[in-house]
């Protein structure tokens, strides 16, 4: 694992905004005016009204300061914490979950460095490790509000299938979880490796499953049985898939709403902001308002949003 240490001077400098920005966006405050956000196409503010403490499970931070992976084949340009902190406003989401990029492979400075400028109190953090990760590393991480380890296994990156058993049951312990980014494909032919794995698994972007054939996939019924068996959760997420797109991403709709109705408690929410791997920028607003039709239930929406991320990450 690489040194994740960063300029100590410079992490101190930036304290102070850790909390003015946290009580600006302690209950979920929105924009009152149409507000630009860079890496997010429109204006507009979303209809959909977020709940208090509402909570963005996965979204990423990047900047040019950190060195990129030699692997690495998503290379965006910055998105930084003052952009995101955009989004937030524009959204009205009160907490966050950092996700570690592909692009910046097992060193996680950059990680930990936009962990120091949201603050604890409302941001954990998802980092990549490889299995020469020492214990000591691991504390540190949990320390700075890590609370699991992501698996990019499609594309193949820093991280492999060989990895996710022995890893699991290092980071058991702490309480992660691990979250796994693999093609429906991938995670059927794993099936057994995930109901051997010690701690729960997060599957990013719906598993991946299929649209619109999701009767005909699959993975749907393997994830499904290992959310019945609280071994797993899903994120509700990554409206790229989409065959359709915009405005209406309606082939998204049955899968979000079949997970609803087979285990909603056990369902997060993400914005994927920047939206690294997307053919053009979308409508942050319009994905938000499309979660309204994935889970059209006030009480639901709710429960997915701030109960549910609260338990899987610790807040």
């Amino acid at each position: 694992m690489r040194n994740n240490n960063w300029n100590r001077r410079e992490f101190m400098v930036a304290v102070p905004g850790i909390v003015a920005g946290a009580a600006a966006m302690a209950h979920g405050q929105t924009s009152e005016k149409p507000l630009s956000v860079p890496w997010s196409a429109g204006t507009e503010l979303p209809h959909l009204k977020l709940p208090p403490n509402a909570i963005d499970c996965h979204h990423h931070i990047y900047n040019s300061r950190f060195p990129t992976a030699p692997e690495a084949t998503v290379t965006p340009g910055d998105a930084s914490v003052a952009d995101y902190r955009l989004l937030q406003k524009r959204l009205g989401c009160a907490r966050n979950v950092i996700v570690q990029p592909s692009t910046y492979g097992i060193d996680n400075s950059g990680l930990l460095f936009a962990l120091g400028q949201f603050g604890l109190e409302t941001t954990r953090g998802i980092a990549v490790v490889n299995t020469s990760v020492t214990d000591r590393e691991l504390k540190d991480l949990q320390a700075a509000g890590v609370r699991g380890i992501r698996f990019t296994l499609s594309p193949p990156g820093s991280t492999t299938f060989e990895m996710v058993k022995p890893l699991a049951k290092r980071v058991e312990p702490l309480g992660w979880h691990i979250q796994v980014n693999a093609s429906s494909e991938q995670i059927v032919a794993a099936k057994q490796l995930w109901n051997d794995i010690p701690c729960p698994i997060v599957f990013d972007h719906q598993a991946h499953v299929l649209q619109p054939a999701m009767g005909e996939d699959p993975g749907l019924a393997v994830v499904v049985d290992l959310l019945h068996k609280g071994k797993a959760w899903v994120k509700l997420s990554g409206a790229f898939f989409s065959k359709i797109g915009p405005p209406s991403y309606s082939d998204t709709i049955p899968v979000a709403r079949a997970y609803v109705k087979e285990a909603p408690e056990r369902l997060v929410w993400g914005s994927n902001w920047p939206h690294p791997t997307d053919k053009f920028i979308p409508d942050d607003a319009a994905l938000l308002d499309l979660f309204g039709e994935w889970v059209p239930d006030t009480a639901t929406r709710k429960q997915i949003l701030v109960d549910n991320a609260e338990k899987l990450y610790g807040f």
